[in-house]
């Protein structure tokens, strides 16, 4: 998982922010509609055209057979057989297309999400940092324990729970990417809080397994490691006239380059 994030990163890390992190909306724009169109030439070139034009016209026929014998219970029933067995033939005419694309779109979504659905705490702040260990380990939520830097201090007793999870409510007296470091075991595992400072791009969450694709700001936790996942709540950065967080800027790149290769697909001599 590591290297995929690392690759992906590498690339995005390049190519996005041309103008500064400052300025969100010129990558949520022209990204999702670069997204569309490589669909479109993705689709174009993977898929068998000429099939799924002989599909689609296969469905609208029977459609039109449903309109036309309405009366006919005989008749309606078999063309709806017919067309719910097409649809799956069509369906399985997309899944090379889907396969292609599905890695690349996935890493620029996740980066446009890291660079711009989240925003610094700022100095004063109080926000929770919660470590979740793996339960097969023989580490216990005892033997973790938290070294502060400069400018970052304990707000509160440090919790831990007998499901294997640690909580420290921490505050922020100064701006700073400020390096957390957790003992686990003798073990040292760093996260990052970022504090103040321009927008960039915010580590929110270590994490173990596949699901650390989703979040490339940080490093994942090696598969050795005790821990299954460290957090740090995050702070949504608004975006005016745009939807925000991680779900409104994925809704946003979905439907933004949906429109994109529906509105091109004519032009890229595309069927859909």
């Amino acid at each position: 998982m590591q290297l995929y994030n690392n690759i992906a990163s590498a690339i995005f890390d390049v190519l996005l922010a041309p103008f500064g992190h400052g300025f969100a909306y010129f990558d949520l724009l022209l990204w999702p509609v670069l997204m569309g169109v490589g669909a479109l030439v993705v689709y174009k070139y993977t898929s068998n055209q000429k099939a799924i034009t002989a599909i689609k016209k296969q469905i609208s026929m029977h459609l039109l057979e449903i309109r036309l014998f309405r009366d006919d219970l005989l008749q309606v029933l078999k063309s709806t057989v017919t067309i719910v067995a097409k649809n799956f033939i069509y369906i399985a005419h997309n899944l090379t297309p889907m396969v292609v694309m599905i890695v690349p779109m996935v890493a620029l979504m996740v980066q446009l999400v890291a660079h711009y659905a989240y925003a610094p705490s700022q100095p004063g702040d109080v926000e929770l940092l919660r470590v979740r260990l793996d339960p097969d380990s023989p580490v216990k939520a005892s033997d973790i324990s938290l070294t502060l830097p400069d400018g970052v201090r304990l707000d509160a007793p440090v919790v831990r729970s007998a499901d294997g999870r640690v909580f420290w409510r921490l505050k922020a007296e100064r701006a700073g990417d400020h390096v957390l470091k957790i003992d686990a075991g003798g073990r040292s595992i760093e996260k990052i809080w970022a504090v103040g400072g321009e927008p960039r791009k915010i580590p929110v969450k270590r994490l173990r397994g596949l699901e650390a694709v989703l979040y490339p700001g940080e490093e994942a936790l090696p598969s050795s490691s005790p821990l299954l996942s460290i957090e740090l709540a995050t702070v949504v950065r608004p975006l005016p006239y745009l939807p925000d967080g991680e779900g409104g800027i994925l809704l946003w790149i979905l439907l933004v380059s949906l429109l994109a290769g529906v509105a091109l697909k004519d032009a890229f001599g595309v069927t859909l």
